[in-house]
């Protein structure tokens, strides 16, 4: 049975790691240490690391678990990622036996222009592409290729169980009730995420259900996020393009 644990790493960070029998598969692992020490405590044996984007917080800990486990490395092509084995694009198959899974690699530039997702089995591994109630901010990408990216992705199935890299939800909420104060599952999503952090559990994974229903930057045709958008600009957008890139910075200056 395949388990997904989230390994939380500095202030708000995700290392997912999927763990069968003696076996794991590590997602963006900035931090060795956090994942080394696990795989320790639950004797596993490191298979693979894949790797969304080029950011200090995802590939940190790559060269020294490659090192210390000899597993082939996954990832896009960018001068930063030295320890890659795999370079994957568009559209590639990962076939990894132990533990047995098979993924999809998705481009999703925006962030940055290189991010890749890494789809399997109804579980999305986005990186730093879309966030529970929220997006990434853009790099060295653009506001079309965010979008677009995040067009792609709203096409998964809706159940779709979706693993992003930090622990934003609730900051993300706030923002998302500021832009769509009257969305009612956007206020109940908010209760349940804030009684879980209260907790002191993850609010991830989330599912691209929730976030089709309560996340802005997936809803940008709506016609409440449109106008809210326009009031923020002071002026008319013409399509959902033009609104998710003044949605964007609006969240940036957002506090």
């Amino acid at each position: 049975m395949l388990k997904i644990i989230p390994l939380p790493a500095f202030n708000d960070n995700y290392i997912w790691l999927l763990q069968s029998g003696a076996h794991a598969v590590v997602v963006d692992p900035g931090d060795a240490n956090v994942v080394a020490a696990y795989c320790q405590r639950q004797q596993l044996q490191l298979s693979a690391i894949l790797i969304t984007h080029c950011h200090g917080d995802h590939i940190g800990g790559v060269e020294e678990l490659q090192q210390r486990y000899g597993c082939p490395v996954y990832a896009p092509a960018h001068p930063a990622l030295k320890s890659t084995t795999r370079p994957v694009s568009d559209n590639d198959r990962i076939a990894i036996t132990q533990p047995e899974i098979s993924f999809k690699v998705l481009s999703l530039p925006g962030h940055t222009a290189e991010h890749m997702g890494y789809y399997a089995a109804g579980m999305l591994f986005c990186g730093d592409t879309l966030f529970a109630c929220g997006c990434g901010r853009i790099f060295d990408g653009t506001a079309r290729q965010l979008h677009q990216s995040l067009q792609k992705l709203a096409h998964l199935p809706p159940d779709t169980r979706i693993y992003c890299s930090h622990e934003y939800t609730l900051a993300n909420q706030r923002f998302a009730l500021t832009v769509e104060p009257d969305n009612l599952a956007l206020q109940q999503r908010h209760r349940r995420d804030q009684a879980l952090r209260d907790a002191n559990q993850p609010t991830l994974p989330s599912t691209l259900a929730d976030e089709l229903a309560s996340n802005p930057f997936l809803r940008c045709d709506n016609a409440r996020i449109q106008q809210a958008v326009q009031r923020y600009c002071g002026h008319t957008l013409t399509d959902s393009e033009q609104v998710f890139a003044e949605l964007r910075c609006w969240k940036d200056t957002f506090r």
